[in-house]
Parts: C-alpha cells; sequence; structure tokens
C-alpha cells in the first residue's frame, strides 16, 4: 500500500514538473513574425500594457491587473473559437496546456496575493505571456 501511494505522488510531482516546462518552453518559443502587437491594438487587449506595469511598478493594484488580463483572455479564446480559419479553429494540444496553464496561474495568483506579493507578481507575468 505504502509503495503504491509513493509511485503515484512521485508521479504526479514528475507530471507537475513536466506540465510546467513543457508550458514555460511554449511560451519562450519565437516565431519569424511578431503579429502580438498589432493584434492587441486592433482588438483592444490590454496584456501589454500589464506586462508594461508590472515591469515599471510591481507595486501597482494587482487585482485591476488581473480584471484585465482575465477580460483578455476571454475575448482571445472567443477569438480563436469563431476563427473564419479552419486550422485556427482546431484547438491544438498547445492551446489545451496553454489554457490549463492560465488557470493553475491564475488560481496560484489568488492564493498567493496576500502571503506572496512576489509570486503573486510572476503568476500574474505569466498569465500576462499565456
Amino acid at each position: 500500500m505504502i509503495p503504491s501511494i509513493l509511485i503515484i505522488g512521485v508521479s504526479l510531482l514528475l507530471f507537475g514538473y513536466w506540465f510546467r516546462y513543457t508550458c514555460l518552453l511554449i511560451l519562450s518559443a519565437k516565431t519569424a513574425t511578431d503579429y502580438t502587437s498589432q493584434i492587441a491594438e486592433a482588438n483592444q487587449l490590454q496584456f501589454r500594457s500589464v506586462q508594461v506595469q508590472l515591469q515599471a511598478d510591481p507595486s501597482v493594484p494587482l487585482t485591476q491587473l488581473e480584471a484585465n488580463l482575465n477580460r483578455d483572455f476571454a475575448m482571445l479564446t472567443y477569438l480563436l473559437q469563431h476563427a473564419g480559419s479552419v486550422e485556427l479553429a482546431e484547438d491544438t494540444l498547445e492551446q489545451h496546456m496553454l489554457r490549463a496553464d492560465y488557470q493553475v496561474m491564475k488560481v496560484c495568483h489568488r492564493l498567493s496575493r496576500k502571503l506572496w506579493p512576489a509570486q503573486a507578481l510572476r503568476s500574474l507575468e505569466e498569465m500576462s505571456s499565456v
């Protein structure tokens, strides 16, 4: 019984590590042409300004930044679901992983907001890069 619990625990830890590492790799990948600024401007997305505010002044109120990111996430999810191209409308494994990562970072942010402000800042930074 104890070895089974130990194996399950270690497997869950390794899965969590793999998931986080893979999400960070996806987020750090760069494309040949970066259209994020044009897309953000055309759809009035706030994630760029959130990134700038987080880097410029870490003492900025995080609740408003989180609200801006949640609005952007909802907007991007809607745009991807209603995309005209079949290739864009199909969910990929990377999209599912990044959605899950966003939700995990959202929970981490809410849990760490009062106790660990530095961790809350890092989770908002990752949410803005998703």
